[in-house]
């Protein structure tokens, strides 16, 4: 397959969003930019469409999707039951990077929820993304645009090092903003629960709902048995081809430890300005106290890991509170939750 691509400056550059949108139409599978992360976009109605975004990135059947939309009013085709704490959701969170999980209508095939009752919905902020999704006319099923497990994507160069030749096209909207995939949060149970974490935390969403449950599985393995509500629950993601592992403790206590391990193929990710104090090489994935920066730098981080041929890499343990619990999520995922404790 030759994968084509798309520079799309804005919205506004209506020539090339038409020949993104008529791939598909046609049934194709096209990278698109997100604010949170690039998409692995594809007609979330059609099976065989749907099908491809599986084929392309390698990822297993019981993972479900999300369905994203251009405007709101779209939410009533895809759901059977739209309850008043969705429409106060979209209204303070959409456009914006939260995934509603709300009861499926019979349109939306089983294979976008992995057989679920439930179907996930988020309106993306990114304008070149919304576009896209009207000039389509459909509704676009779109995990995140890499190999399965691997890190996500947060510019198009990255899409297209992961899946050229296996997708129809990449259309290139620059590099997002955000940086880690969307909140999730599901309607389906009272009090509503958090299944991911993302830029919306946990406070934000609990001043709308008034209660909010966080899913065990935001810091922990999913439990044996148990399907997985929403991306990013139950395998190993975001992971580069290195050994990650999360070190919890002092700055001191880390470097005290990285200068007693071997240092053959080691490399450190740290926070800014501690790079010279190691004698490993090491990538900055933010200042300490600056999550949102840790979060739109996280996934670029890792992939330079393996660009520098790194075969471990010790990760400074991010704060778990405000934006820091998506970043320390991806990253326990990205380890297999291997973590020690200084």
């Amino acid at each position: 397959m030759q994968t084509e691509f798309f520079k799309i400056e804005s919205e506004n550059d209506i020539d090339k969003i038409r020949c993104v949108g008529k791939i598909l139409k046609d049934g194709g599978v096209v990278g698109i930019p997100t604010e949170t992360v690039y998409g692995l976009a594809a007609n979330a109605l059609d099976e065989v469409a749907v099908s491809k975004i599986f084929e392309a990135k390698g990822r297993p059947q019981d993972n479900p999707l999300i369905v994203h939309i251009a405007d709101f009013n779209e939410i009533y085709n895809l759901v059977s039951e739209v309850p008043p704490e969705a429409v106060l959701l979209a209204k303070h969170f959409w456009p914006g990077p939260l995934t509603i999980i709300l009861p499926r209508s019979s349109i939306v095939p089983k294979s976008v929820s992995a057989g679920l009752d439930t179907v996930a919905i988020r309106m993306p902020s990114h304008p070149i993304a919304r576009a896209i999704i009207r000039e389509a006319g459909v509704p676009l099923a779109a995990p995140s645009a890499n190999v399965s497990g691997k890190p996500s994507p947060t510019t198009a160069q990255h899409v297209w090092n992961d899946l050229n030749g296996r997708i129809d096209a990449v259309a290139d909207g620059g590099t997002c903003i955000v940086g880690l995939e969307s909140t999730v949060v599901t309607l389906c149970q009272n009090p509503p629960r958090l299944l991911r974490p993302g830029k919306i935390t946990p406070d934000e969403l609990a001043q709308i709902l008034g209660e909010i449950e966080v899913d065990s599985s935001v810091l922990g393995e999913l439990q044996k048995g148990v399907t997985p509500a929403s991306p990013g629950m139950k395998y190993k993601h975001y992971s580069p081809n290195a050994n990650v592992v999360i070190v919890r403790g002092k700055f001191d206590n880390f470097a005290e430890y990285i200068c007693a391990t071997n240092h053959d193929g080691v490399m450190a990710l740290c926070f800014d300005g501690e790079e010279k104090l190691l004698p490993v090489p090491c990538l900055s994935f933010g200042k300490k106290e600056d999550t949102a920066q840790q979060a739109r730098t996280l996934f670029d981080a890792l992939r330079k890991v393996d660009e520098l041929g790194a075969k471990t890499v010790y990760v400074r343990c991010p704060a778990s509170d405000g934006v820091g619990l998506a970043v320390l999520n991806r990253l326990l995922r990205a380890a297999e939750f291997e973590v020690i404790d200084l």
